[in-house]
């Protein structure tokens, strides 16, 4: 195979790859959409689930401190209505008594009073938590409509960029022989994607792994599309083609083509 019928074809391979690749994103979109739907149906369920745990909560301390308040102020008439009667006690027996039960009641209603404190305190920390969970339950809400309302048209449109691109792809496969083609399909449906990757610094870029020496002297020549010993993509070499090319290195020749139009006048002056 001559070096131009080889460069050729890896070029139409690698316009196949850039096409294989857009429809790679598109699948990646197709099937990532419906599953972050349900991540966020998932996450509002758990929100909703914790907001009904936080009001469930706060209906018991209400009624709670509803129940509390009733007997702090049973006991503190109770306490006013025993008051009154000791004032018409005869004896010394009956007072003592008296006075007996009183400190009781007062002992009781002093932990009332404690307890309803306590009860305040916890009503106060569950509306805080309310507050925030009601927050977090409306932009969960909020944003899952969006997702609802958007996923059909999100959809639509990645299925006709999905079309467009096929239509591409059976246009862009026509150009390359069939041969290559078949191997490129071949490896294609047996492999993880991309197909065909560059060699960088005697690197394959697919599998991370260095080809061998002398595979990646016949790479270098460029007379026959070769395989990655290790990954079995196929492989090229990025200095055949320009896109390819590291960054670093373009920036290094870049100086060396500019100052050769600075030499020009030199050669001129010398003739």
């Amino acid at each position: 195979m001559s070096d131009a019928v080889y460069l050729d074809q890896i070029q139409q391979l690698v316009e196949l790859q850039k096409v294989d690749d857009e429809i790679f994103a598109v699948r990646q979109e197709l099937e990532a959409a419906p599953r972050q739907l349900e991540d966020l149906e998932r996450r509002f369920a758990a929100s909703e689930a914790r907001r009904a745990r936080v009001l469930d909560k706060l209906s018991h301390l209400q009624e709670q401190k509803k129940r509390l308040s009733l007997e702090i102020d049973d006991d503190s008439a109770r306490i006013k209505k025993s008051k009154n009667k000791l004032m018409q006690v005869e004896n010394t027996r009956e007072y003592h008594a008296m006075m007996r039960e009183m400190d009781s009641m007062e002992k009781i209603n002093r932990t009332r009073e404690e307890e309803k404190l306590t009860l305040l305190e916890e009503l106060q920390n569950q509306e805080k938590a309310l507050a925030v969970c009601e927050e977090e339950h409306g932009a969960l809400k909020a944003e899952l409509d969006a997702a609802r309302s958007g996923l059909d048209a999100r959809l639509d449109q990645a299925r006709a960029k999905l079309e467009k691109l096929s239509s591409k792809r059976e246009t862009v496969g026509k150009a390359i022989p069939r041969p290559v083609f078949m191997r490129y399909e071949f490896i294609r449906k047996r492999l993880e994607h991309p197909v065909i990757v560059a060699v960088r610094e005697g690197v394959c870029s697919g599998c991370n792994i260095a080809v061998p020496p002398q595979a990646f002297i016949d790479l270098q020549r460029g007379q026959q599309i070769q395989s990655c010993p290790n990954c079995q993509r196929l492989i090229f070499w990025c200095e055949h083609f320009e896109e390819a090319r590291p960054k670093e290195a373009a920036k290094a020749e870049a100086p060396a083509e500019a100052s050769e139009p600075a030499e020009a006048p030199e050669e001129a002056a010398a003739e």
